[in-house]
C-alpha cells in the first residue's frame, strides 16, 4: 500500500463480501476483519490481491494464541505494498526490534530499496533543477545533459509511482502515486519532444526569467526539472513516512521481551532453571529478591513487596503473602517467593496488554492525506479538461502543437509540485525543530493530528510526579527528639531494599548526613523491620505490634496522612511509639505549571492512574486538575479514552509506563515521558526527551506543541 486510500479500496472490498467487518490500517499494514461461518483466511488473501495488493496472515506471537474456531471469528492479515516490486512483510516480524535505523534497513528490502532511489534521485537531481533555474549554468546544448540526468530519475527512481499508477488504473482508481506519474511522465515525453524536434535542443538556446507573458508554441521549453524534482522530492516524503511504518510493531516486541526469559521451577523438591516458555499451570516456581515474577500465580510461601507500577502505576509496591494473586513480569522487591503458575503464555495480564496495544494501533484511524482525499476525482477531471483543452484549440483554430502543448501544460500543472516539495521540507524542519527542543515526533501523520486535540489525559506516576518515593514529613511524639526520631529510623531503614525504607534512609542521610551502623537487623513478615542503634532496639513498619495506644500527636498525624493519601511509618523503641514519617511520590515542581498553560490554551486535563483514589485526588488537588478517574487497570485506561473518543473528544494521552501503553497507542496523540520504559515510548506518537511536562510548551514565546497549528476560535493560532 503506497498511501491511505489504497488501505480505503482494501477495505472496501473486504467489506463486500457478505457477514464481513473489515478495517485496514495503513501505518501497521494490517486488516483486522471479522468473519462469519465459511469465509476463510484464503478467502480474504484473494480478494486483497484481486484488488492489486499482496496479504499474508501475520507470524503469531510465541506462545501462539488460542485460535477460535466456528462462528463469528477474527482474522488478521498483513497488507503489503505492491509499488516497489517487494512484497510486504508483516511489521511485526520484518522490523527490527531497536529504532536505529540502520538495523531496521537491513531487514527490510523494501525500504532499502526505496532509501537507494532516494540518494540516487538526489544526486541526479540536484544538477537538472540548477541549470533550469540559473541562467548562467545553461551552457550549449545543456538540455541533453538535464535529460541524460533526468531519465534515471524519472525511469528507475519513479518506477514505484509508475507501477503504483499502471496497477490503480487497471482497476479503476487513482491516487497521489496517478498524479505524480501522469505529470513527471508528461513533463518528461514533452521535453524529449521539445529537444529532437521542437527547438529546446539547438544551440544556445536558454530559460531567461520574464514578468511579461510571451506567446511561444511550447517547443522551446523543457520541464525536466519538473519531473525530476518532484519525483526526488516525493520519495524523500515517502521514505521518511515508510520509515516510521516500520516501526508500528516495536510496541509489541518490547511489550512482550518484559517478561522474564528463564524461571527457576521447583521439580520433585529441587530448582531446575527452564525456559519460561517451558512453565506449565500448576508449576510451581521460585522468586528470589530483585527478579521478575516469571508468569501470573498464586504465593504458596513466603512473603514480600511486589513492585506492581508497571501494570497500576502505583509508586507504592503492594505486600505480598500466601494466598495473594501476583502478576507476570512485576518486581519482587524483597523477600523469597514460592509461587504457583495459574495462567501462562498468551492468557497472562502482559500478553493481554500487548493484545490491548495490538488492538489499538490497529482501530486507529489512518491519516487521509489531502491529496489522497481529492485524486479520486481530481484525475479524472484533470484528464477531461486536458482533453477538452486539446479539442478546444483545434476547433478554435489552433495548430496541432499548440493544442498538444496546452493540453500537457494542463497535466505538469496537475502535478502535486507543492505537496511534492514543500510537504518533506516543512516535516524535515519541523521534526529537526521538535529534536532540537526535546521532542521526538514519529511521523508525518503525527504532525498533523496534533491541531486537532481538546482533550489531554495524563498518567499519574512518573508523569505528573517523579514516580519515586520520597521523605515528606517527620513528626516526633511529645518528648521525642525530632533528629533523635530520625536518626534511628534512618539508619534501621538503611539495612532494607524496601521502596519505602530507602526513600526514608535517603531523607534522613540527607538531612543529618552520615547514620549509623545497625545490628541485629530483622525482616519482620507483615510489621517492618527492627534492629539496633545505638544499642537501642528500634522497629520501623507500617503495623507495629502492641501501638494500638498511640500518642496523640501521632494519632492525629497518621489520620491526616492517610487522608491526604500518603504512606505512614510508625517508628517505636522501647515498647513505645516515638513518632511517625511520611512517604510520598513527589509532584515533579513545573507540573502545575504546565497544566495550568494548558487551560489557558483550551485543553482540558484530565488524571488517568492506577493509584488509589486518594492519593489520585490529593495530586489533582495540587497540580490543578478537576477530574480524576483512579485505579483503573491497563484495559480500563483504553476504554476511558474511548469513551472520551466517542464523545466526540480528541484526545493525547500523556504517560511513562507499560500499563500507558495500550491507551497511548488508542490515543489520537500518544505523548511518552522519556524517562519512561521502552513500550510506552515505542506506542506513543510523540516523546518527550527531558520527562517534563513543560517540554508538551515549545520554548520561548512560542505557542505549546498540542496546538501549534490549530485554528482558535479568537483568531489565534
Amino acid at each position: 500500500m503506497t498511501c491511505a486510500s489504497c488501505a480505503a479500496r482494501i477495505e472496501k472490498k473486504l467489506n463486500k463480501l457478505d457477514g464481513v467487518e473489515a478495517s485496514v490500517n495503513y501505518a501497521t499494514e494490517k486488516a483486522n476483519v471479522r468473519v462469519p461461518e465459511g469465509v476463510s483466511a484464503d478467502d480474504l488473501i484473494a480478494v486483497v490481491e484481486k484488488t492489486g495488493y499482496t496479504a499474508k496472515l501475520p507470524a503469531p506471537r510465541t506462545p501462539a494464541p488460542p485460535v477460535s474456531g466456528g462462528g463469528a471469528g477474527g482474522a488478521s492479515a498483513a497488507a503489503g505494498p505492491a509499488a516497489d516490486g517487494t512484497n510486504a512483510a508483516n511489521p511485526a516480524t520484518a522490523a527490527s526490534t531497536g529504532t536505529d535505523g540502520a538495523a531496521i534497513d537491513a531487514e527490510d528490502p523494501e525500504l532499502r530499496s526505496l532509501r537507494h532511489r532516494v540518494i540516487g534521485a538526489a544526486i541526479l537531481s540536484v544538477p537538472v533543477i540548477a541549470m533550469a533555474m540559473i541562467p548562467a549554468l545553461q551552457f550549449d546544448y545543456w538540455g541533453f545533459a538535464s535529460l541524460t540526468l533526468a531519465a534515471p530519475v524519472v525511469v528507475w527512481a519513479g518506477w514505484p509511482f509508475h507501477r503504483a499508477a499502471w496497477i490503480n488504473a487497471r482497476h479503476g482508481a487513482a491516487t497521489m502515486d496517478t498524479l505524480v506519474s501522469v505529470g513527471t511522465t508528461a513533463a518528461f515525453l514533452w521535453s524529449i519532444l521539445a529537444l529532437f524536434v521542437g527547438t529546446a535542443g539547438d544551440r544556445g538556446t536558454t530559460h531567461h526569467f520574464s514578468f511579461a507573458l510571451e506567446r511561444t508554441d511550447g517547443m522551446s521549453n523543457i520541464y525536466l526539472e519538473v519531473a525530476a524534482g518532484v519525483i526526488t522530492f516525493v520519495l524523500l516524503g515517502r521514505y521518511f513516512e515508510k520509515r516510521s511504518k516500520r516501526q508500528a510493531g516495536a510496541a509489541l516486541r518490547a511489550l512482550m521481551e518484559m517478561g522474564a526469559k528463564e524461571v527457576a521451577v521447583l521439580r520433585d523438591g529441587a530448582e531446575q532453571l527452564i525456559p519460561v516458555e517451558q512453565l506449565a499451570v500448576g508449576d510451581e516456581f521460585v522468586v528470589r529478591p530483585g527478579e521478575k515474577i516469571a508468569t501470573d500465580g498464586v504465593v504458596v510461601s513466603g512473603s514480600s513487596a511486589v513492585d506492581m507500577s508497571m501494570l497500576t502505576g502505583e509508586s507504592v509496591p503492594v505486600e505480598v503473602g500466601e494466598g495473594h494473586e501476583v502478576t507476570g513480569a512485576t518486581v519482587n522487591e524483597g523477600g523469597r517467593l514460592v509461587v504457583r503458575a495459574t495462567r501462562v503464555g498468551s492468557d497472562t495480564q502482559l500478553a493481554r496488554m500487548a493484545k490491548l496495544v495490538e488492538d489499538a494501533q490497529s482501530g486507529k484511524a489512518e491519516i487521509q492525506r489531502l491529496a489522497d482525499r481529492v485524486s479520486g476525482i481530481f484525475v479524472p477531471i484533470v484528464f477531461v479538461i486536458a482533453i477538452a483543452t486539446f479539442i478546444g484549440w483545434l476547433v478554435f483554430g489552433g495548430s496541432a502543437v499548440m493544442a498538444g502543448t496546452a493540453a500537457v501544460a494542463v497535466l505538469i500543472i496537475a502535478c502535486p509540485c507543492a505537496l511534492g516539495l514543500a510537504t518533506p521540507t516543512a516535516l524535515l524542519v519541523g521534526t529537526g525543530r521538535g529534536a532540537q527542543m526535546g521532542v521526538l515526533i514519529k511521523g508525518p501523520e503525527v504532525l498533523e493530528s496534533t491541531r486537532r486535540v481538546d482533550t489531554i489525559v495524563l498518567d499519574k506516576t512518573g508523569t505528573v510526579t517523579t514516580g519515586t518515593m520520597t521523605l515528606q514529613d517527620v513528626v516526633p511524639a511529645s518528648g521525642t527528639d525530632r533528629a533523635t526520631l530520625l536518626r534511628h529510623a534512618g539508619a534501621v531503614e538503611s539495612a532494607s531494599e524496601h521502596p519505602i525504607a530507602r526513600a526514608i534512609a535517603a531523607g534522613a542521610a540527607e538531612e543529618l548526613g552520615r547514620l549509623p551502623e545497625v545490628t541485629d537487623f530483622q525482616n519482620l513478615a507483615g510489621s517492618g523491620v527492627r534492629g539496633t542503634v545505638d544499642g537501642v532496639s528500634v522497629q520501623v513498619g507500617r503495623n507495629i505490634p502492641g501501638a494500638d495506644e498511640l500518642p496523640a500527636d501521632v494519632a492525629t498525624a497518621l489520620e491526616d496522612a492517610r487522608t491526604s493519601g500518603r504512606t505512614a511509618v510508625l517508628v517505636a523503641w522501647d515498647g513505645q511509639v516515638r513518632g511517625l514519617l511520611t512517604v510520598a511520590d513527589e509532584v515533579k515542581p513545573t507540573s502545575a505549571e504546565a497544566i495550568a498553560q494548558l487551560r489557558e490554551l483550551g485543553l482540558t486535563p484530565v488524571l488517568l492512574t492506577g493509584d488509589h483514589e486518594t492519593v489520585a485526588r490529593r495530586v489533582a488537588a495540587e497540580v490543578g486538575i478537576d477530574e480524576v478517574i483512579a485505579e483503573v487497570m491497563p484495559e480500563d485506561k483504553v476504554g476511558v479514552i474511548e469513551r472520551l473518543q466517542q464523545s466526540g473528544k480528541i484526545v493525547a494521552m500523556v504517560g511513562d509506563g507499560v500499563n500507558d501503553a495500550p491507551a497511548l497507542a488508542q490515543a489520537d496523540l500518544g505523548l511518552a515521558m522519556g524517562t519512561g520504559t521502552d513500550v510506552a515510548i515505542e506506542a506513543a506518537d510523540i516523546t518527550l526527551v527531558r520527562g517534563d511536562l513543560m517540554s508538551i510548551r515549545s520554548r520561548g514565546s512560542h505557542r505549546i506543541l498540542l496546538l501549534g497549528t490549530a485554528d482558535r476560535a479568537d483568531g489565534g493560532q
